[in-house]
């Protein structure tokens, strides 16, 4: 990286900002439509749960199998194939009769966000400057949720108050993947091709020697974090439409986006922290955020949980800002990749499982006390957080 980059590293920064923004923006486009879904196709808390779950095992095979793949391919062919999957997925959602399509669109949209979250964010980082330190972290950490953030909310808005509310979201979101496709290929590379592709195809969680002291405390922040993100995407319709009393699909994207959105603060104020700081002090914050989200669901507050929820996405870019910055401290430009494959599949699979269990529970559950089982999953990565976080030189050195 460099400290004053030129206009193609530029180029490059933004075409992977915004191509890791608009592949996780698409993913979001069906969440809002979730409640009419429901309504019209008949699907139950457990079908709509089983969607996410296939999303997230789709997003960690894609992880495992080619988080290593623009090592060898290069970052521009592998970041244009997740964003022709994710044009693809929006094909599928234009006509949803029951839950087949859902899950073969969660599943193209699964590969599509593994693919990015790993040569996107690369690619961001390749040509990021290396002052301001926390730029690329804060995007790579961040931008995942600002564009989950974004597709909620226009998707939301596009149902509530524009014609065929269950096809014009998908058309929309598909051409600013096509725009972004273009932005990619007029970039300059920063990965040449160069002879394993196949043997990067390799399953293998590759990290620094000194980033493996450091991955048992992200893994903890990563599962809590990303847990809770599953539980919005899995429920957030339902909570505003059975437990919030609204049943407004832009209200359900708020309800979505409240606890996305905020995350883009998260990063340039734990940037301000050393990585084990931003970490311990994240995740505290977020406990507390978790506990008061409870608190407002079962008192049915929405101004109150909302609020819990935005706290709660700060605290989490904070704590997701802080870890991926420490585990990237001792990375050389090409362990990258691996380094972001294994950020994102432990962070796809504290999504995965929790979904999981969370959509079995809510059969016989109410959704307040699915929440709980969140909130004893923060719980637990805090007290692991505060007892064993480490200051990523003093773990080189050792």
């Amino acid at each position: 990286m460099s400290s004053t980059p030129n206009t193609s590293h530029w180029m490059g920064f933004w075409a992977g900002a915004l191509s890791l923004m608009l592949v996780f923006a698409a993913s979001a486009t069906p969440i809002p439509l979730y409640a009419i879904y429901r309504e019209s196709e008949g699907l139950s808390y457990a079908a709509l749960s089983l969607t996410a779950v296939f999303y997230f095992v789709s997003a960690i095979t894609a992880l495992l199998v080619c988080g290593r793949l623009s090592n060898t391919l290069g970052r521009r062919p592998v970041v244009a194939l997740s964003l022709l999957l994710a044009v693809l997925a929006c094909g599928v959602f234009l006509e949803v009769s029951g839950v087949t399509p859902l899950i073969i669109g969660r599943i193209l949209q699964g590969f599509s966000c593994g693919l990015a979250s790993s040569a996107a964010a690369a690619f961001v980082t390749d040509n990021a400057p290396e002052r301001p330190a926390w730029l690329a972290p804060a995007v790579t950490s961040t931008g995942t949720m600002i564009g989950l953030t974004f597709g909620a909310l226009v998707s939301g808005s596009l149902i509530e108050y524009a014609p065929a509310p269950r096809v014009l979201p998908y058309l929309v979101v598909a051409v600013g993947l096509l725009l972004c496709l273009l932005l990619v290929w007029r970039s300059r590379e920063t990965s040449p091709r160069h002879r394993g592709v196949l043997a990067s195809l390799r399953p293998r969680f590759a990290l620094p020697h000194a980033s493996w002291k450091l991955f048992p405390v992200a893994a903890c922040i990563f599962v809590a974090t990303w847990a809770l993100g599953g539980f919005f995407q899995a429920f957030g319709p339902s909570l505003s439409t059975d437990q919030l009393g609204s049943s407004s699909a832009l209200v359900a994207a708020v309800v979505f986006s409240s606890y996305m959105a905020p995350s883009a603060l998260g990063g340039p104020l734990g940037g301000r922290l050393s990585p084990q700081a931003a970490q311990r002090f994240g995740i505290v914050a977020f406990v507390v955020c978790v506990a008061g989200l409870l608190a407002s669901l079962t008192a049915g507050t929405i101004g109150l949980f909302l609020l819990a929820s935005a706290c709660a996405g700060v605290a989490q870019g904070m704590v997701l800002s802080g870890s991926i910055r420490a585990l990237l401290a001792n990375a050389e430009p090409s362990e990258r990749a691996g380094v972001f494959s294994v950020i994102f599949t432990t962070c796809y699979c504290g999504a995965a499982i929790p979904s999981l269990i969370a959509g079995q529970a809510a059969r016989v559950l109410s959704l307040p006390q699915v929440l709980g089982g969140y909130l004893a999953l923060a719980l637990i990565a805090c007290v692991v957080t505060l007892f064993t976080a480490r200051d990523p030189a003093r773990a080189a050195e050792r």
